[in-house]
């Protein structure tokens, strides 16, 4: 099927299904997908600036079911998601910006790859040591259903302690810290959000538990109401910059919307550690992707 915004030629099916199996993880993970979207997009002869900007906008539409999903299941935190919408949304025009620059040096391609590479592999390196330390010990074998503990909380709880006001408490996430890390957190996500697509959930999420210390459970939920605000505002400023194609965002989220809520139902079946575990391969799919596809210069 032709595409005429983006002059692409991509098969409906292969859209859909893409859209199935990320709305899974969006739902399941609280991220956007777009470390299997992006690669997935570009694999099939889409530019890395219409992979971004059409990424955003079907994370929208997807973003939008799981959330309600994650709301009725008790898992999102409204005040915490406000406030990082904030921070991310400068952030995802500071990205958005830096595509602009390097679309017009004609390098988009080459960049953005080895950028994506980079931060996949970083993010399931640190989140598989993490996750299996937890699990190894003694309370992260004994947790059932939603319990959650990490390893890696006391520096979560260090950066809680830190005094900067004004500070911020969030009672349903059980939580005090300053407002600048909140924001700063965000932010750094809205960054990756508008330079390689998606909400950045792939940043955000592990940074709510370990820099936070946000539960499992509230990071991914809120993580998705918190990519609603953001990447409607993503997919705006990359659509002024003619960097969406709304027909592939629409077909892709015809089987999201399906996917999200499947995502969603499963959380409550499993402990933190263990979607912080399953989360691992994920990233390190999208850097195979994206490495076979500027290796061979070719589709998949």
């Amino acid at each position: 099927m032709f595409f005429p915004i983006s002059g692409a030629h991509i098969s409906p099916i292969y859209l859909a299904v893409a859209g199935f199996v990320i709305g899974i993880l969006g739902g399941f993970f609280g991220v956007g997908g777009s470390f299997i979207a992006g690669p997935a997009l570009r694999a099939v002869g889409l530019d890395w600036n219409f992979a971004v900007g059409t990424d955003l906008a079907h994370i929208v539409g997807k973003s939008v079911v799981a959330a309600k999903r994650h709301r009725a299941l008790g898992n999102i935190d409204l005040k915490l998601g406000l406030i990082m919408a904030v921070g991310t949304i400068g952030g995802a025009e500071i990205g958005a910006q830096l595509i602009q620059i390097l679309k017009r040096a004609g390098n988009v391609n080459l960049v953005v790859s080895v950028v994506s590479i980079a931060i996949y592999v970083s993010i399931s390196s640190f989140m598989i040591w993490e996750s299996y330390k937890t699990l190894s010990s003694p309370k992260g074998r004994r947790q059932k259903g939603k319990q959650d503990h990490s390893e890696f909380g006391h520096v979560a709880r260090a950066i809680q302690r830190m005094r900067i006001w004004p500070m911020v408490t969030l009672p349903v996430s059980g939580v005090s810290m300053s407002l600048w890390v909140i924001l700063v957190v965000a932010f750094v996500g809205g960054l990756f959000s508008g330079f390689l697509g998606g909400g950045a959930g792939y940043i955000r999420m592990p940074s709510m538990v370990y820099v936070l210390g946000i539960p499992t459970h509230l990071a991914v939920g809120t993580d998705l109401f918190e990519i609603i605000i953001s990447a409607s505002y993503g997919t705006f400023t990359h659509a002024i910059k003619g960097n969406v194609d709304i027909l592939i965002a629409l077909v892709m989220n015809t089987g999201a919307a399906v996917g999200a809520q499947i995502g969603a139902i499963s959380t409550q079946y499993f402990a933190g550690p263990k979607i912080r575990l399953a989360f691992v391969p994920l990233p390190l799919i999208g850097a195979a992707i994206v490495i076979y596809t500027l290796m061979t210069g070719h589709k998949l």
